[in-house]
């Protein structure tokens, strides 16, 4: 199967979704032919049965190019509470900023040799994850007591009222 470029342009988005669904369903049968054909196999970047630490160190360095990583005291309980709970053996999924390889939003390009900094460990038990937050990020941003949807609504006109 020969895979076509489209140029951003007005056409594809004229043609109307119907098309744009057709194009993305070739794109993919594409995508996976590609994958299907490759000699390439998936490699985890760590075993599953690599202690926690391990696990964190393996990603930083081969994913992000990290020489290291240092555990803040929250981190270290955490470990600890995880080790006790029997959960050793999760994943690892790396919560940090996406604006750097690095814990540090404004270290760009491909850095190398720094250190990324955990400073806690939440484990996402219904998801299956060990969640290590690197830097000064925030997970989910909080939410007001009452949420600014609950003020809007459609009016008679059909306009959206309240998003302002």
């Amino acid at each position: 199967m020969a895979i076509v470029l489209i140029k951003n342009s007005a056409a594809p988005r004229a043609a109307g979704p119907a098309l744009n669904a057709q194009i993305i369903i070739i794109i993919t049968v594409a995508v996976v032919e590609v994958a299907d054909q490759s000699e390439a196999g998936f490699t985890p970047l760590y075993d599953w049965t690599d202690s926690v630490e391990d696990k964190i160190l393996q990603v930083c360095q081969k994913a992000y190019g990290a020489s290291g990583v240092v555990y803040g005291k929250k981190a270290q309980t955490d470990l600890k509470r995880i080790a006790r709970l029997g959960l050793s053996d999760l994943p690892i999924c790396m919560a940090k900023t996406p604006a750097s390889l690095s814990d540090d939003p404004s270290l760009l390009g491909r850095p190398e040799g720094f250190e990324i900094t955990v400073r806690e460990i939440q484990v996402a038990a219904g998801a299956g994850f060990l969640v290590p937050i690197t830097g000064d990020i925030m997970r989910m941003p909080g939410l007001p007591k009452v949420p600014g949807a609950v003020g809007m609504h459609i009016g008679d006109d059909g306009e959206i009222v309240g998003l302002s």
